[in-house]
């Protein structure tokens, strides 16, 4: 996790063309921002090494590689000893289908965002392996309808 880096407009600049499109050349970031490219390039550079910039990676359309569903799930647990949420954080976040994972504060106690091929895997995910886990009390799915707005 990075340290809070003081960002100028410049900064800002190139992370919203890099979140666009992290795949520009630095002599068309450069452009974009009003910058030659030597500059430009230390700019990145200095936003990597600091951990503004924490990665690049291809964002896949789900239908294409066969995970077209995309369901929310609210999850509760009973359990309240270390080892069993442990165990529980660990397997859940294993899972191929498990997309997002988050701890939450207050009801539900977790945020799980799977995707997978159909309702039928679906089933098979939410059945077979998170319904069967210890310490596991409600499990509350959400179909969605239209996805509006992502940033992943």
């Amino acid at each position: 996790m990075s340290n809070t880096v003081a960002l100028d407009r410049l900064d800002r600049e190139i992370l919203f063309h890099l979140r666009q499109d992290g795949r520009l050349t630095n002599v068309e970031l450069a452009k974009r921002v009003g910058l030659t490219p030597p500059p430009c390039l230390r700019r990145v550079k200095r936003l990597e090494e600091a951990g503004v910039i924490a990665g690049y990676r291809a964002v896949l359309d789900p239908a294409a590689v066969g995970r077209g569903l995309e369901v929310l799930i609210d999850l509760e647990v009973y359990a309240t000893d270390r080892a069993t949420i442990e165990a529980f954080e660990d397997t859940v976040a294993s899972y191929e289908e498990v997309v997002e994972f988050r701890r939450l504060f207050g009801r539900p106690d977790y945020f799980i965002r799977v995707a997978v091929a159909d309702h039928a895997a679906y089933e098979d995910f939410q059945t077979r392996k998170l319904a069967g886990l210890a310490g596991v009390l409600r499990v509350t799915s959400h179909l969605t309808m239209k996805k509006i707005k992502s940033d992943i």
